[in-house]
């Protein structure tokens, strides 16, 4: 076997993790994907693979959709609203904020709705522009059926896609007006920051308390954030972010990552607010912050 220079794989691992997020929503898994899709690399000799590129993507991509018809299950089930692992986008590199709306929570929570094969065409050829006849051949169908799930994916996205605006100073003024307001119990300030039908999504996944299924309408989200802030510790310290490339807040107790909340701001209005709280899937966040 001819080894090969662990600098080629290197070149391509972010760009392999920024398909593999958008593919599983898990910061986790797909880190798991890209490794494992290192491990194939190294398995097959240098002179077997033509165009290293391609050939990881039909390997991670083939990962995925296997991971993700595995996981359909679990996820119909899950306990309250399913939200993804929220990454930080600040400073991530442009290979990872590629078309950065398809980061967003809002659009990850969208492609849960899709089928794997669905979700994989689209992202493949909106986000990352591969030609049908290559998405064909990275898994396994026909040009024609790719096709079919590109239009079906297409359709539903174009009916239910949330508006996105880029992250930017004025959309984390109106977050931290949001956080005074709320601390403040300032009902009024709320109402203003908060659209009409805004909604509130919890994610706590069945191991700390949370909203079993979305909270709808300004008044009763209002009612909602100021029985949770009650609630909170004391010593509870907030971290402004980009999280999934907009505005987002950590929430730390000591060192503790007690949640990350992510917000959907359209028209200087908070259109949706996602509270992840489940700490299976903040693990990967606080490795990363080294606290």
């Amino acid at each position: 076997m001819t080894f090969r220079d662990p600098g080629v794989f290197e070149t391509y691992r972010r760009y392999l993790f920024s398909i593999a997020y958008r593919m599983l929503g898990s910061a986790m898994e797909a880190e798991d994907k890209v490794q494992e899709t290192y491990l194939r690399f190294q398995a097959v000799e240098a002179e077997e693979i033509e165009y290293p590129k391609a050939y990881l993507s039909t390997i991670i991509t083939r990962l995925c959709l296997d991971q993700l018809k595995s996981a359909r299950a679990q996820r119909e089930n899950y306990t309250g609203d399913w939200l993804p692992e929220p990454i930080l986008t600040g400073d991530s590199p442009a290979t990872l904020l590629l078309e950065r709306e398809t980061i967003s929570t809002a659009f990850l929570v969208l492609l849960e709705k899709l089928s794997p094969p669905e979700r994989a065409v689209f992202l493949l050829r909106d986000v990352f522009d591969y030609s049908y006849a290559e998405i064909a051949a990275m898994i396994g169908k026909s040009e024609t059926n790719c096709r079919q799930h590109y239009h079906r994916a297409k359709q539903y996205l174009r009916e239910n896609r949330p508006r996105f605006e880029p992250s930017s100073d004025e959309q984390k003024q109106l977050v931290e007006s949001f956080l005074r307001a709320v601390e403040a119990g300032d009902v009024e300030g709320l109402t203003h920051i908060l659209a009409e039908q805004a909604v509130m999504y919890g994610d706590g996944g069945g191991n700390v308390p949370s909203t079993l299924r979305p909270v709808a309408g300004r008044v009763a989200v209002i009612r909602l954030l100021l029985g949770i802030y009650r609630l909170a510790p004391q010593e509870m310290r907030v971290e402004f972010s980009e999280v999934n490339g907009a505005p987002g807040v950590l929430l730390w107790q000591q060192a503790h990552l007690l949640g990350v909340m992510t917000f959907s701001i359209a028209d200087r209005q908070i259109q949706a607010i996602y509270n992840l709280i489940n700490p299976d899937k903040l693990a990967h966040l606080y490795r990363l912050s080294g606290r």
